[in-house]
């Protein structure tokens, strides 16, 4: 899943030096993007021998460069697994209709619109001004997994990138209380579908790259997209600020999502703290009690709260 192609034509001889840098950039994000998404793939399990991947393409530049990478990791794969392309036309209107039919077309792979009406429904039940993300979300669910069924797919992949992960986890903390953020893979509440995310590792700056050197015919969404004053987009602003005044920082705070101590958290559901004895055995992950923690967090907080409240 981690191989790497080059199918490029050779430089002629009197390309310029920042062409030639562009082209060997735009080389190296496309090996990036194919190795996170490969990694990924491995390290969960998202993809195995036989599977029929819906992916779910809603016209942004997320889900394009998800189905890009993907049939590109086909191509090469060590297993073989079928790509359908599926998108919901929820009657916006201005939809241009006739852009991902075409675009899919061209690109020669199986795909499948479904047209339903929930724009009306959003706006009918929410009122205006009011997020319509919950909704809108919950509706495009039920009915992307009913076309699952129909489809006989056995994995549906979504374009949620690590951007997209952080973000959850911070509006779940600030907001709802919750430790918590999107998993990579996971069953749907149904227990009838496999959920799966290939561009867990990928940073939401690549797939923007990516998806101006490919030029995808990108579709504007005129619910959420349309929305300025969501929190998401706060937290959103947060990670970037913070990513662009501390390098590194994003990267370690996903890495933390991936190595969770429940010993040293508060969720007696997660760890045993009532029955915890004293065995005598010394612990290496042990509570450091009286240590001098080596890294100075609180400093930075009142800032980072002030622009997620805006």
């Amino acid at each position: 899943m981690n191989a790497v192609w080059i199918d490029e034509a050779p430089a002629a001889a009197d390309t310029t030096a920042n062409s030639l840098k562009i082209e060997r950039e735009t080389h190296k994000l496309e090996k990036r993007l194919c190795r996170e998404v490969g990694k990924a793939i491995v390290d969960y399990n998202m993809i195995e021998e036989g599977d029929k991947v819906m992916v779910c393409v809603s016209g942004g530049k997320d889900s394009y460069a998800l189905l890009d990478i993907l049939l590109k990791l086909k191509a090469r794969a060590p297993i073989h697994f079928d790509i359908v392309a599926v998108n919901l036309d929820q009657k916006q209107p201005g939809f241009p209709e006739e852009v991902l039919p075409k675009y899919l077309s061209d690109l020669g792979v199986d795909f499948h619109i479904e047209n339903q009406d929930t724009y009306s429904i959003v706006k009918r039940v929410i009122p205006e001004g009011k997020t319509t993300c919950g909704l809108c979300s919950r509706l495009r669910r039920g009915i992307l997994y009913r076309v699952a069924d129909e489809l006989g797919a056995t994995k549906v992949a979504l374009g949620h990138h690590r951007d997209d992960m952080l973000q959850t986890f911070f509006l779940n903390m600030f907001f709802a209380g919750k430790l918590k953020s999107m998993p990579p893979k996971l069953v749907s509440d149904d227990g009838k579908h496999v959920v799966i995310r290939p561009l867990a590792y990928v940073a939401e700056k690549d797939t923007v790259r990516w998806a101006q050197h490919r030029e995808f015919p990108i579709i504007p969404c005129t619910l959420c997209g349309s929305q300025e004053n969501l929190q998401r987009k706060q937290v959103g602003e947060m990670l970037r600020e913070w990513d662009k005044k501390y390098p590194g920082r994003v990267e370690n705070m996903f890495t933390a999502l991936q190595n969770v101590v429940p010993s040293h958290l508060l969720d007696g559901t997660q760890h045993d703290f009532k029955g915890l004895k004293a065995t005598g055995v010394a612990d290496d992950d042990g509570d450091k009690a009286f240590d001098t923690p080596s890294f100075d967090l609180l400093s930075q907080a009142p800032s980072a709260l002030r622009i997620v409240q805006g």
